[in-house]
């Protein structure tokens, strides 16, 4: 009996010191979930409007061009209004068209998220506040896009 509770102790701390090493930064890598959105719409007092899963407005700024992300070259633009990114081709949820979702690389290597031409992005200090759509800043207005990728003003 003695000897069984031995190895079970023995078992015990082996299992309790793997799971400790695991832990650690230098411990094996954890895999992480792949950066994937769907665009998604969301009726709001302005209609309905694209959203990220989280509800989150999803932006168009007045001085891009299509497939051109503007405010990524403005200093301080891009962390008021960061850029919808993705690792891969994201999808369109319910009422929305597929074939209008695209991406573009911008220059550090990020993919961003576009709808019928339009880069997208999230108002980083309220995310899901309607009241921010037709902003002006940073030399544009931002907009927020309906379903037929349509800028809504």
């Amino acid at each position: 009996m003695k000897r069984i509770v031995t190895v079970l102790v023995g078992i015990l701390i082996a299992s309790v010191a793997a799971s400790a090493l695991a832990s650690t930064p230098s411990g094996p890598a954890v895999a992480r979930p792949a950066l994937f959105y769907t665009v998604e719409l969301r009726k709001t007092k302005l209609g309905k409007i694209l959203v990220n899963p989280a509800g989150s407005i999803l932006y168009a700024f007045s001085k891009d061009h299509a497939g051109k992300d503007s405010c990524v070259k403005i200093s301080g633009c891009s962390a008021v209004w960061p850029s919808f990114p993705t690792a891969s081709k994201p999808s369109a949820g319910a009422g929305l068209r597929a074939s209008l979702l695209s991406t573009l690389k911008l220059s550090d290597g990020e993919m961003q998220v576009q709808y019928a031409g339009h880069p997208l992005y999230i108002y980083a200090a309220a995310p899901t506040a309607t009241s921010y759509v037709g902003t002006k800043s940073f030399g544009g207005v931002w907009y927020a896009v309906n379903a037929k990728g349509k800028l809504v003003k």
